[in-house]
């Protein structure tokens, strides 16, 4: 009978044996349905990673020893595991059907597997090929980032996944419809503005699960800009009020002066109260004295600027009509401020 003339019986032929079949038809090509004798089996079996997968083989009353095999590795010969990997489990060996399953599916199982058989002293062989898809799984973004108005920025998100996930980069601090951006792990913004601030979301998404997502928040400082100051007109022994709003980031720092004097609250019967954006400089009992113009200034890190605003009386100006008055304007470090009576 020679050594290999009772097949699987004993390990050393066994090995040869299955290496043999290996040679008979080249790896990852389906036997053909012109091969009578041995039914095709199935050419693909796609899983996602961590589930399990079934490799099946159809054989019928003509066969007489089968096996299969990861490559030239023995999982199984008929009932008989060769594999230690306890994930590896026979399902059905029965005259028209021999199949297997592997538990807990990770990416190095993927690849080529063999279903071998005897039939009448002629090896045969089908072959599947296992798929292992992986969800998409962001393993590395950018951190929050501070720069100033007009610098260059890279944000940075690195995704893995089987198929290999697609990466969308999106700002969300933008009206609807207009926050797409890129279809890139990298995006830049050369020469950033200050409407370019807030959060940006990297999507992964490759069909397999849900797409994973996560944001980075970009902070950009700009001076400060004074979008709202108003003149004032209040009568003598009234309650007056001046107002000064600045936009900046980081948030300004206000002072208020009367020509070249800086004011502060609880001296000559005014309060400066500053909440976030707006200054006020309140007068509790307006005289004659207070009547004139103020300069709101306001700083951060980056720069400041300034607003003059009048404090006047009704009647203090008798040489300009209500119409007049009401028509004028005038125009601060750039910002035109209209006077309301």
């Amino acid at each position: 009978m020679g050594v290999c003339g009772y097949l699987f019986l004993p390990w050393k032929c066994l090995v040869v044996v299955s290496l043999r079949l290996l040679f008979l038809v080249p790896t990852g090509v389906p036997v053909r349905s012109g091969d009578a004798t041995f039914p095709k089996a199935m050419d693909n079996v796609t899983v996602r990673q961590g589930e399990s997968a079934t490799l099946r083989c159809t054989i019928d009353d003509r066969v007489t020893r089968v096996a299969w095999l990861n490559r030239s590795t023995i999982l199984y010969a008929g009932n008989d595991k060769w594999s230690i990997d306890p994930r590896v489990i026979i399902l059905v060996n029965t005259p028209t059907q021999y199949s297997i399953m592997i538990q807990n599916v990770d990416v190095y199982d993927e690849g080529p597997y063999t279903c071998s058989v005897q039939t009448d002293n002629h090896p045969k062989t089908s072959r599947v090929h296992l798929i292992v898809q992986v969800p998409p799984q962001i393993m590395n973004i950018s951190s929050d980032i501070t720069v100033n108005e007009g610098s260059s920025v890279t944000l940075l998100c690195l995704a893995i996944g089987r198929p290999e996930p697609t990466v969308t980069w999106r700002h969300l601090s933008v009206k609807e419809g207009q926050g797409f951006v890129s279809e890139d792990e990298y995006l830049e913004i050369s020469d950033i503005k200050r409407d370019q601030s807030g959060e940006y979301e990297c999507s992964a998404l490759n069909d397999v699960a849900a797409p994973d997502v996560r944001k980075v928040k970009i902070t950009v400082n700009y001076p400060p800009y004074i979008s709202k100051a108003k003149n004032t007109g209040v009568s003598v022994g009234q309650k007056g009020i001046l107002s000064c709003e600045a936009s900046a980031v980081p948030m300004a720092e206000f002072q208020w002066f009367k020509e070249d004097t800086r004011l502060a609250t609880g001296l000559d019967g005014v309060r400066i109260e500053n909440k976030g954006r707006m200054s006020t400089l309140t007068f509790f009992n307006v005289s004659e004295k207070d009547y004139g113009n103020y300069t709101c200034v306001a700083t951060n890190k980056l720069g400041n600027t300034n607003a003059s605003i009048t404090l006047y009386g009704f009647f203090s100006s008798p040489e300009l009509t209500v119409e007049e008055e009401e028509e004028e304007e005038e125009t601060v470090d750039g910002l035109r401020l209209r006077n309301e009576y």
